[in-house]
């Protein structure tokens, strides 16, 4: 039962791969038709632990609320997005997100919730490391922006550089992974060499720094949870 319960929860998150859009695309027939078998063969378990298990007991299990949750958000999902395919609306299959509840819920999946619940008591303790990261970013964009906002510069494409707040913030966050690294700073360091010094104080301070500090909070609070559970 365990085996065949983790074989259909298999085949039920691979059903992305080939439903549109597809890596491997399959009749809208064929997927829809092992959906419904992977659906039919979780309700069937949810069955047998009904059976097996005292009424009272069954529905206060939050296990088994959310796999009844799930089966019907997919089978609702799938009958709209079939309708809608009928009279050729293009939509969108919204309930793939609730397909790892299978995984996460079934009775075999204890290590996995094991782990689902440490990351989820991790998480408020590393809130307050993250919010003063995004200030730090917020900060630093506010920075730029005044630093190169008025000087007129452009990028290697022609585009006003640091001109807009947001854009700002969102190429100094990927400046956090140093993936535009050294190419964002090139405009202002082009116009003065000084201004390299904003970026790697950037770097030192964010990159460095708070990435280090988060990943310490992450890892320590997540082995303190772990370890009580």
């Amino acid at each position: 039962m365990r085996t065949t319960t983790y074989f259909f929860i298999f085949l039920n998150l691979s059903l992305a791969v080939f439903e549109e859009p597809a890596v491997y695309p399959l009749p809208f027939l064929v997927t829809s038709l092992v959906e419904v078998l992977c659906l039919l063969v979780f309700f069937g378990r949810l069955t047998h632990f009904a059976k097996v298990t005292l009424r009272n007991v069954f529905w206060k299990d939050t296990k088994n609320i959310c796999i009844m949750v799930a089966i019907l958000l997919s089978l609702t999902d799938l009958a709209i997005y079939g309708v809608l395919r009928i009279y050729n609306v293009r939509s969108i299959r919204w309930s793939r997100i609730v397909r790892p509840i299978f995984l996460i819920n079934f009775a075999e999946s204890r290590q996995i919730r094991r782990a689902f619940r440490s990351i989820r008591n991790t998480l408020p303790e590393i809130t307050y490391v993250f919010l003063l990261f995004m200030f730090s970013l917020l900060m630093f964009s506010l920075m730029a922006l005044k630093l190169f906002g008025e000087r007129n510069l452009q990028t290697a494409e022609g585009l006003p550089y640091f001109k807009n707040y947001l854009e700002i913030v969102f190429d100094l966050y990927v400046l956090v992974t140093t993936a535009n690294s050294p190419d964002v700073m090139m405009p202002a360091f082009d116009f003065s060499s000084w201004y390299a010094l904003f970026f790697i104080a950037f770097v030192i301070v964010n990159t460095y720094i708070f990435m280090s500090l988060f990943l310490a909070v992450v890892y320590n609070n997540y082995k303190k949870h772990l370890k009580v559970m």
